[in-house]
């Protein structure tokens, strides 16, 4: 029998209401809270992975909860992400909610079939009979010199496949939100989290100190549980020269080339990329008229290009120059030209001009 968690109880008891008080957190312990807060929510709440039990994941995620919670809630999985993502099906239409680390995303391919065949298709094949609620977590991105196998962005493929759901975080706060609202939903989710921005935001310029959650506003998270809702992006940045519609560790960059530019970009931070809040994207392009579009993965194909139809679908009348876009380049992820792939504020900046000279 298929056991939902129950939103307004745990073990008969009231849930706890969110909560208010609020620490400083890295992007790593959010994302470790947020598991924290759910396996002690529900007993049907499981992670596993490759080094996610006792060595705690290779970013130390999962650092510390097997030892809470033991070895039959959090536990190691063998070198097989298509066994990882299989079993985690099986999970879920039995009744649990796994949550299973996939390394890399770059490491995800072995898998396809499984996310594509099966978990994005168990309530339709179905005929709703059966959903698969699990979570599917992979560090994605570049700028840590990872290479062409440690580096990808592969976003583009998930949304273009009907019944997942892909997100991806831009800060502690919105990952802690998000993880505990991508575990408590019905349907798969597919959980990117950059990789760059796991210790402190990055806004592009690798040549200067790193900076800490610490010292930012937004690496205050709330101790106990909350949600952030899966299909609603938020305005990073209030402006009125130009539209920017970004994601993950492009939502920093994007900020830098606001600041360094002085033109008013309005960010919006998508957070869920599908379902895509388009009423929040089209509102502020028409309030703007003018649309940058960044993001750090390759450009053809990318889910940028399908953010430039719906602004064009949906904006048409409203857009005082053509759409932009500013994104990684059609090659694998060079290791010795890292920064001359991963779109820095100069590129983002470049396209800001160009829309407002349009």
């Amino acid at each position: 029998m298929k056991r939902d968690i129950d939103k307004d109880t745990v073990g008969g008891q009231a849930a706890p209401a969110q909560q208010d008080k609020t620490t400083p957190m890295t992007m790593i312990q959010a994302l470790r809270s947020a598991m924290d807060v759910m396996l002690g929510r529900s007993d049907d709440v499981v992670i596993y992975g490759q080094d996610v039990g006792y060595f705690g994941g290779v970013f130390r995620v999962t650092d510390g909860l097997q030892a809470k919670y033991g070895k039959q809630r959090v536990f190691d999985a063998p070198i097989s992400e298509g066994g990882i993502v299989g079993t985690a099906v099986g999970m879920a239409a039995y009744g649990l909610r796994p949550v299973v680390e996939i390394q890399f995303a770059d490491y995800f391919y072995p898998a396809t079939d499984q996310i594509v065949s099966e978990a994005a298709r168990l309530r339709y094949r179905s005929a709703g009979d059966f959903t698969a609620p699990l979570t599917i977590r992979m560090p994605c991105g570049g700028g840590i010199y990872g290479g062409q196998t440690h580096s990808q962005s592969p976003e583009a493929f998930f949304t273009h496949v009907c019944g997942l759901r892909t997100v991806m975080p831009s800060n502690p706060y919105d990952a802690k939100g998000l993880l505990i609202a991508a575990i408590e939903n019905d349907d798969p989710v597919i959980f990117l989290e950059p990789k760059r921005l796991y210790n402190g935001p990055f806004d592009g310029h690798h040549d200067r100190p790193v900076v800490s959650w610490a010292k930012h506003p937004r690496g205050d998270v709330p101790e106990g549980y909350y949600t952030v809702p899966l299909d609603k992006a938020a305005v990073f940045r209030e402006g009125a020269d130009l539209t920017v519609l970004t994601y993950g560790t492009m939502v920093w960059v994007s900020e830098a080339a606001a600041n360094e530019t002085g033109i008013d970009a309005e960010i919006i931070d998508l957070r869920t990329l599908w379902p895509l809040d388009l009423e929040t994207v089209v509102a502020s392009v028409q309030k703007t008229g003018r649309c940058v579009v960044v993001h750090e993965a390759t450009r053809t194909s990318g889910f940028g290009a399908e953010l430039a139809a719906l602004v064009q679908e949906h904006c048409f009348y409203h857009l005082e120059a053509p759409i932009e876009r500013v994104t990684g380049w059609d090659t694998p992820y060079p290791h010795a030209q890292e920064w001359a792939y991963f779109p820095g504020p100069d590129r983002v900046g470049a396209a800001f001009k160009r829309a407002m000279e349009a």
